[in-house]
C-alpha cells in the first residue's frame, strides 16, 4: 500500500510526459487562429471531461482572455438529449451554437462515447476545426476525427484525465505567455 501513491504518480508522469509536443504546439496555434478569425473555442466531454472541459473553457476566457464555452448546461444538456437522444445532443448543441471560425476540443477517455463521436464527425461535416483528446486503446474511434488527435496510452480514467487536463492546461499557459493573457 506504500508504494501506490508513487506508482501512480510514476505513471502519471510518464503519461504525461509521452506527448508529441509538436501537437501542443498546433493545438496553440489553432487557438491563436481561432481567435484572429472571430470564433470561439467549444470544449465538450462526458462526466469527468465535462469537468475538465469546463475548466478549460473557463480557464481559455478568464486567465487567457479567448472567447471560450463548453455545454454543461443542465438544461441544455437535458432538453437535447429528450429531444435528440443522448447520443446526439451535442452534435444537436454544435448545429445550433458553432460557427465555421469555431474550434471545437473533443475530450474523451476511451475515445468511443457515441455522443462525441458523432459531434466529432459533425464537426467534420460541417466544416470545423477539431481537436481529439482520447486515451484507452490506440485503435479508438475518436482518435482519427481531428484535424489533430491527443492520446493517452493508459486504459487508467484517472490518469487519462489527468493527463488530458494537463496537457490542456499547459496550452493555456503558453497561450499567456505568448500573448500576456486577459488585458
Amino acid at each position: 500500500m506504500a508504494d501506490f501513491f508513487h506508482d501512480k504518480f510514476c505513471s502519471l508522469f510518464e503519461r504525461v510526459t509521452d506527448v508529441d509536443s509538436g501537437k501542443l504546439f498546433a493545438i496553440t496555434k489553432h487557438i491563436l487562429q481561432t481567435r484572429e478569425n472571430g470564433g470561439k473555442v467549444i470544449v465538450v466531454g462526458n462526466g469527468g471531461s465535462a469537468a475538465i472541459a469546463s475548466h478549460v473553457a473557463v480557464d481559455l476566457t478568464k486567465v487567457a482572455g479567448f472567447r471560450a464555452v463548453s455545454f454543461n448546461e443542465a438544461a441544455l444538456l437535458t432538453c437535447l438529449s429528450n429531444d435528440y437522444g443522448y447520443d446526439r445532443w451535442i452534435e444537436k448543441a454544435l448545429e445550433f451554437y458553432a460557427d465555421l471560425e469555431d474550434l471545437i476540443i473533443i475530450v474523451s477517455s476511451s475515445g468511443e462515447s457515441e455522443n462525441m463521436l458523432k459531434a466529432g464527425r459533425f464537426a467534420s461535416e460541417f466544416g470545423l476545426t477539431s481537436v481529439t483528446f482520447s486515451g484507452f486503446l490506440p485503435e479508438n474511434s475518436l482518435r482519427n476525427l481531428g484535424c489533430i488527435n491527443m492520446w493517452v496510452d493508459s486504459i487508467d480514467y484517472n490518469i487519462v484525465e489527468n493527463t488530458h487536463q494537463i496537457w490542456l492546461l499547459s496550452v493555456i499557459d503558453l497561450l499567456i505567455k505568448e500573448t500576456g493573457g486577459r488585458q
